[in-house]
């Protein structure tokens, strides 16, 4: 359906399908912008119709990040109480302006993507596009390195990742990605290349290469901070739920 112009809180709600609140708080998060008309919001269409195209796209990688019915006891999907995680990465994603993803140490999202960048949701329109990811995750997992360091992952963009440990033992991961690097955009052969893998509409994909988080020397080492800091939080809650001494707390 095609929009013009500006649209109402109460026509942005019933294409969104979400109440009054949810808009007003995705307006405060910077995820919808929108232009103050008098005491009034107002809603660019264009804008409107990109939200509910990138959430189009992204629904096949959602479907697939749904936790199961019963996670494994001593799991990281257990120790954490995920609506609150995903909050706190929603937060630190949108302060360092990258996309971020919390993982157990297979590289199996236990989160949704946090503030996905264009190049990202222009490959992730197929269901199993999410698999390659999970390989680049499960291979980050592998890394010797202990601190937070950039690497290239399988779409050319640099990730790294913040390690949750409880205990002694290694629980999962803190991801951040999307981010570009020095030498970008690919080859026109190598991002067709990358649409045929991932089943992706290769215009699209060629189209979507400023998508893309940009950081200096300065910024990537505060997004390397940041993204182990988050993982420092998720170590810390998960350890109060599991008990210092490594049992389960009791249910209340």
């Amino acid at each position: 359906m095609a929009m013009t112009g500006l649209l109402t809180t109460h026509q942005v709600q019933d294409l969104l399908k979400v109440d009054r609140t949810t808009i007003y708080r995705m307006v405060e998060a910077g995820r919808l912008p929108a232009i103050r008309v008098g005491k009034q919001w107002r809603f660019e269409a264009d804008e409107v119709e990109r939200w509910l195209h990138e959430r189009a796209t992204l629904a096949p990688l959602e479907r697939r990040l749904r936790a199961p019915d019963e996670p494994a006891p001593d799991g990281l999907r257990a120790l954490l109480p995920l609506e609150c995680a995903q909050m706190i990465q929603d937060a630190f994603a949108e302060a360092l302006d990258v996309m971020m993803v919390t993982t157990d140490m297979d590289g199996q999202p236990i989160t949704q993507v946090s503030h996905p960048c264009g190049f990202f949701i222009a490959l992730m329109q197929d269901a199993n596009a999410v698999e390659h990811c999970v390989g680049t995750w499960k291979q980050l997992a592998a890394a010797p390195a202990i601190e937070p360091r950039p690497s290239p992952s399988e779409i050319g963009l640099l990730c790294a990742r913040g390690l949750i440990r409880v205990g002694n033992a290694l629980k999962g991961m803190v991801l951040v990605g999307g981010i570009a690097p020095e030498r970008w955009p690919p080859s026109d052969d190598r991002l067709s290349e990358l649409a045929r893998t991932f089943g992706a509409d290769e215009a699209r994909v060629k189209a979507s290469t400023k998508g893309v988080y940009r950081l200096d020397h300065e910024r990537l080492a505060r997004v390397l901070r940041g993204v182990q800091r988050v993982a420092d939080i998720f170590s810390h809650i998960a350890m109060i739920r599991q008990g210092s001494d490594g049992t389960p707390l009791p249910k209340e």
